[in-house]
C-alpha cells in the first residue's frame, strides 16, 4: 500500500530529476543548428582573425570590467557552438590567463559589407562562474 507521503516524495524526486535535466540541457544549449556550412566556418574564421590581429607576442589583452583587471590571455580553444543574439553571432573560446585561470570569452561577430567581422570579446565566465550580459 502506497502512502500519500511516499507518493509526494516520489513526485518530488521526479520533479527534481526533470529540473536538473532541463538545467543541464540549457547549460549545453549554445548552438543554433540553423547556423551551418560556410556561415559557421566564416564566423569562426572571423574570431580567429580577431584574436590574431589583437594579440601581441602570442597574448590577447582583454580588460575585465567586473574584476577591474587587464587579462593577458594565452592559447585558446574555440567552442564549436554558435548562437544569434540580437544583431550578433556569438561563439566563445576558452583561454588561460596570466594567473592560470580558465577564462571563457564570448566573441561578437557581425556582418559587414558582405563579410563577417568580430568586434570584441566579452568575459563570459571565470573558472566556470558565468557572468550575465544582454545583447538583445
Amino acid at each position: 500500500m502506497t502512502t500519500t507521503k511516499t507518493r509526494t516524495s516520489g513526485l518530488a524526486a521526479i520533479a527534481a530529476t526533470l529540473l536538473l535535466a532541463l538545467m543541464a540541457a540549457s547549460a549545453q544549449a549554445g548552438d543554433d543548428p540553423s547556423i551551418k556550412g560556410d556561415l559557421r566556418t566564416n564566423i569562426h574564421k572571423a574570431m580567429n582573425e580577431f584574436v590574431a590581429s589583437q594579440s601581441v607576442d602570442g597574448a590577447l589583452r582583454l580588460y575585465d570590467p567586473v574584476d577591474g583587471k587587464l587579462l593577458t590571455l594565452g592559447s585558446y580553444d574555440l567552442h564549436s557552438g554558435i548562437v544569434k543574439k540580437g544583431d550578433f553571432y556569438v561563439s566563445c573560446a576558452d583561454f588561460v590567463d596570466q594567473s592560470g585561470r580558465k577564462i571563457d570569452v564570448d566573441f561578437l561577430v557581425i556582418p559587414k559589407d558582405g563579410q563577417l567581422q568580430a568586434t570584441q570579446g566579452i568575459v563570459h565566465s571565470v573558472e566556470g562562474k558565468k557572468r550575465a550580459y544582454h545583447l538583445e
